[in-house]
């Protein structure tokens, strides 16, 4: 894949959970080389050590005339970078998008309003022959797949990242997995299921939550399938949405029995008590040994948690770590931390054991 020189809009919220799109971009992305970040909060700054105090060389950027102005290299994407209340593109963004086109950026969105659907914005990209990409445009009837069973050809071990909750890090957890695999000598993939995923280069994957729910299980299928396939690996981790009991969008079941997960890595941040964003309900968030136990019945063993930390000292979510190693008895680990590479000998027995019994 050849990476497109890129930069992230993420107008001021780049030190907020609004902007995890583009904290996944900064961390990593194997489709486009960030090269600038668009932030009035923060210009002069490097983008990662803003994010976590660690040096990326991504530097922010007032607008994007100081970025075309200073900046050593140019680009040719704009992506937005923040998740915006609703999914929809308020006209603060509207206006950043359209100076973007009128700069000669080709538009990368992910939100749930798609830009090529604003006439103004449209037509101004048409007229400069720019690109409009809205990642979680649904595909065509066409295009989509029923679930059809063919999931038992897949003989390597697949891995479901879930969560407790939506926004607790699934996707980068998924991702440092890959990682730690294939930096262990391992050919692992990653099955993206939103649009962040896409944005950072996964192969094979799906939005879920931009697909009608007749066809979730046979595109969940039909890209695990088709990754193993193709790209025939070890080992297969699967990016987790939302979680099993979130009243505002449930999802997990899919992963674990339409994609048939061998086992299951459960992300979970202890000092967060009810569902994000829905403190007005009275739904709390499952202690992970239930959630594990709910995963259970689905199927699928869990066979590590994972700790996002935010919101609690270091110290304390390490309290938090050795208590529930001792009351789950598997592996808990801190991802941002610490990384992920005690678990790969976990993963190397389960790669093991499936050649064993092929």
């Amino acid at each position: 894949m050849v990476k497109s020189n890129a930069i992230v809009l993420t107008g001021g919220f780049l030190d907020t959970g609004s902007a995890k799109t583009a904290h996944g971009l900064i961390r990593g992305t194997d489709r486009f080389n960030i090269v600038g970040v668009i932030d009035q909060k923060y210009p002069g700054a490097d983008a990662g050590e803003v994010l976590d105090g660690r040096k990326r060389d991504i530097p922010v950027y007032a607008t994007l005339d100081d970025f075309q102005k200073t900046s050593p290299v140019a680009a040719t994407y704009c992506v937005v970078g923040v998740a915006t209340k609703g999914g929809v593109i308020p006209d603060t963004l509207r206006a950043l998008l359209r100076e973007a086109l009128e700069h000669g950026y080709n538009l990368v969105n992910g939100l749930h309003e798609y830009v090529a659907d604003i006439p103004e914005l449209a037509a101004l990209a048409q007229d400069k022959g720019l690109e409009i990409i809205d990642v979680r445009k649904p595909k065509k009837f066409k295009d989509l797949h029923f679930w059809t069973g063919k999931i038992v050809e897949v003989k390597c071990p697949k891995i479901a990242v879930l969560g407790t909750d939506c926004a607790l890090g699934k996707r980068t957890t998924t991702r440092f997995l890959v990682e730690a695999m294939r930096k262990a000598g391992y050919k692992a993939e990653m099955i993206y299921t939103g649009q962040t995923g896409w944005m950072q280069g996964a192969r094979y994957g799906f939005v879920f939550d931009s697909t009608l729910n007749d066809f979730i299980s046979g595109e969940m299928e039909h890209a695990v399938v088709t990754c193993y396939h193709e790209a025939k690996p070890d080992i297969i981790f699967i990016e987790g949405q939302s979680s099993l009991r979130n009243p505002s969008g449930p999802a997990g079941a899919e992963w674990i029995v339409s994609a048939a997960a061998d086992g299951v890595v459960l992300q979970h941040n202890p000092a967060r008590k009810q569902y994000k964003d829905m403190e007005y309900y009275p739904a709390y968030i499952a202690d992970p040994a239930d959630e594990i136990a709910l995963i259970k019945l689905y199927g699928a063993p869990t066979v590590a948690l994972t700790i996002n930390t935010a919101k609690m000292s270091e110290p304390e979510a390490r309290v938090y770590a050795e208590q529930y190693n001792r009351k789950l008895n598997i592996p808990v680990v801190l991802p941002l931390e610490d990384g992920v590479d005690t678990l790969v000998p976990l993963f190397e027995t389960m790669i093991k054991n499936s050649v064993a019994q092929v």
